[in-house]
């Protein structure tokens, strides 16, 4: 695992500071991705759940421990399947987060990238957003965007569709 945060920033290993490359390259990717789509304003709390979200599905599908760097295009398709609406998303990305805290406690010492990951995922646990209760539209008809019932939804919630309909306007 490369980029697990095993290593530091010059690669002697002593204690020095470890930087979390694979977790920042995933939040990037992530930040680039929901730039791109302009579906929310970069300082709202429903891009920071869309960035955490899709972040967390970047670093959590890098089985291999090498984020894919210039092959970025390559994986639209398997984050986009992970993203998809009919898919346990919420239970996959505690299973791998749980896989990879196994991995860590073998290795020495914490794993810098898995504690931003494990930040990301309390905070997209925890965190309720605001947002209009697409299921109680009366009479299904569609409302505006400040018309009609809300409800408190967890962010992860809404940021996964959000991250999911920003990987395919990519």
């Amino acid at each position: 695992m490369l980029h697990r945060g095993h290593q530091s920033t010059d690669g002697a290993g002593g204690g020095e500071l470890t930087v979390p490359m694979a977790w920042l390259y995933a939040e990037y990717i992530a930040d680039e991705l929901l730039r791109t789509g302009d579906l929310m304003p970069p300082t709202s709390f429903e891009f920071r759940a869309g960035r955490d979200a899709l972040a967390l599905t970047i670093f959590l599908s890098d089985t291999d421990g090498e984020l894919p760097g210039i092959r970025v295009v390559t994986q639209l398709e398997t984050w986009l399947s992970l993203t998809a609406y009919d898919q346990p998303w919420q239970s996959w990305v505690t299973e791998r987060m749980s896989q990879l805290a196994d991995e860590a406690a073998q290795l020495e010492g914490p794993d810098p990238d898995l504690e931003l990951a494990s930040a990301a995922w309390r905070w997209l646990e925890e965190t309720e957003l605001l947002a209009p209760d697409l299921n109680a539209v009366p009479g299904g008809a569609a409302a505006g965007e400040d018309e009609g019932p809300k409800v408190w939804t967890p962010a992860w919630q809404l940021g996964l569709p959000l991250g999911h309909l920003a990987i395919h306007l990519f």
